[in-house]
């Protein structure tokens, strides 16, 4: 496992005759640097733009709101997609690196999912995709089923576990991190590399056949759209961004 130092960095104070304008936010726009390597913003910050409801033409009316630049599900039951539904982009995606900064509120559930078609499950429920779990495992219910703590935050849900001990935070914001390279997948969490698989290997096939996902066809083995998904707890999300490969 990779390991980071993150070092603080300095600041100098400086006084002045009047009140400050507030600093420029960085969030939901790219650096130059970003935008030389080939980043785009999955979502502006500003508009539903690019997204739409799993189950809907166009983006939900409900259980979604955008402020200040953050975009939030809305607490409601705690039913997964039972509000305003999950969300999903307006295109396919093949390879790619995808990052997303979240931030969850105490014993909250939601998830970014990848490889997903919206045809495959128009019943209750969530769309069915390959998904990076988003959790407090400390608090929601969920840690505690599956299989070896595979539907635990960073895992590969109801799949492959994250590791036990992991970088997070749940007072601050965090970063997911989802890499695609053919067949080749990985989790990240603020820099760490918590689950990496191979698809449509025999070991896959085998893992998906003892999952909630063995009845459907396929599974994971497609390219698919990215999803955020609504479980019924108030989770925000900023800095959707992705450089395809």
């Amino acid at each position: 496992m990779a390991i980071i130092a993150i070092l603080p960095a300095s600041a100098k104070v400086k006084k002045v005759a009047a009140t400050p304008a507030p600093a420029p936010t960085t969030d939901n726009i790219l650096t130059e640097q970003e935008q030389r390597e080939g980043w785009k913003l999955l979502w502006d910050g500003k508009t539903t733009n690019g997204w739409r409801g799993a189950k809907l033409q166009t983006f939900p009316t409900k259980g979604w709101r955008i402020e200040e630049g953050i975009l939030k599900v809305e607490k409601a039951s705690g039913a997964e997609s039972g509000n305003g539904g999950d969300i999903v982009t307006e295109k396919n995606y093949h390879n790619f690196i995808l990052k997303v900064d979240f931030k969850i509120t105490e014993g909250a559930n939601s998830g970014i999912k990848y490889f997903v078609d919206p045809d495959m499950n128009q019943g209750e429920g969530s769309a069915i995709g390959c998904e990076f779990q988003i959790l407090d495992d400390l608090r929601h219910p969920d840690a505690k089923l599956g299989v070896k703590g595979n539907r635990k935050l960073g895992s590969l849900y109801d799949l492959i576990p994250a590791p036990e001990q992991k970088p997070f935070d749940i007072t601050t914001w965090n970063t997911a991190t989802i890499i695609v390279k053919d067949n080749h997948v990985e989790h990240w969490l603020n820099g760490v590399k918590l689950v990496e698989y191979e698809r449509g290997t025999q070991q896959w096939n085998a893992l998906v056949a003892y999952s909630k996902y063995k009845n459907w066809p396929n599974f994971g083995n497609r390219d698919g759209r990215i999803l955020l998904q609504d479980h019924g707890d108030e989770v925000w999300f900023k800095n959707v961004k992705i450089k395809e490969l």
